[in-house]
């Protein structure tokens, strides 16, 4: 039997031990959610951090923002939308945007 397998990276070994914040299989990074390090900022300034730290782990899985094939994004308010799209917009070169799905949620 051919076992492919699996990287992890940044495994959490204190608390909460429940999550890594990459996984590498078949050539194909899986992200766990990021969060703002500073809730000061407006939208676009949380949003510019988020997609700062999803830069830094693409690097760590050897990707970059280019590759990425689908993307969720929470708000915990809908009226974040217009906001959340510039700072996106900017994030991504024309042409290369992936699908994406953006809902509104409590955040954990």
């Amino acid at each position: 039997m051919n076992q492919t397998t699996i990287q992890r990276f940044d495994v959490a070994h204190g608390s909460p031990k429940w999550r890594s914040e990459i996984a590498l299989h078949n050539g194909v990074a899986y992200l766990a959610g990021q969060v703002p390090e500073d809730a000061c900022h407006d939208i676009r300034g949380q949003m510019r951090q988020v997609l700062a730290a999803v830069d830094v782990l693409l690097a760590r899985g050897c990707s970059d923002k280019s590759r990425i094939l689908m993307t969720q994004v929470y708000l915990a308010d809908l009226s974040d939308f217009e906001g959340m799209n510039e700072a996106w917009d900017a994030w991504f070169a024309s042409g290369h945007t992936p699908p994406r799905a953006t809902l509104r949620a409590a955040l954990a």
